[in-house]
């Protein structure tokens, strides 16, 4: 099997086993090597208040955009990754309907450190969060025994 091959085995086997992310309704997808965008539509499970969405559910959704646009990194070198580190920045609110888009990409890439930075908008383009992560890329051996 290829790197190319392996990478996109690596990527199917983490959409296929990203349970929270399929809880939360997060939908993947890849822009190209280091960027990406999880798209999520505020529902009534993921508000705090009567309108506005919990700070973890965008939480989720930027730490999910940082891990896959790290991920869609390394992939190939038959690595995965973890968040080491996360900031966030909450702009606006999120509202009951918006249709959030993460849209998350990899500025710095190491050996075996990461740093990927995110951007939050709403239907409309309004930035409604920011964040960004240090990751760390390890052998996908670890986690999946079919690599």
């Amino acid at each position: 099997m290829n790197a190319t091959t392996t990478g996109q085995k690596i990527l199917a086997l983490y959409q296929q086993s990203n349970n929270y992310g399929t809880l939360l309704g997060m939908d993947l997808e890849l822009i190209r090597a280091g960027e990406v965008a999880y798209h999520l539509l505020i529902t009534e499970q993921l508000l705090a208040t009567p309108v506005a969405a919990h700070g973890g559910a965008l939480a989720s959704l930027i730490d999910g955009a940082i891990g896959v646009a790290g991920l869609s990194m390394v992939m190939n070198e038959e690595k995965v990754v973890s968040t080491v580190e996360l900031k966030m920045n909450f702009l606006a609110p999120a509202l009951k309907g918006d249709r959030l888009t993460a849209f998350g990409k990899v500025i710095s890439k190491g050996s075996r450190l990461l740093f990927v930075e995110c951007d939050v908008v709403n239907q409309t383009g309004k930035l409604v969060a920011k964040g960004s992560g240090t990751l760390n890329a390890y052998p996908a051996k670890k986690i999946f025994d079919d690599i």
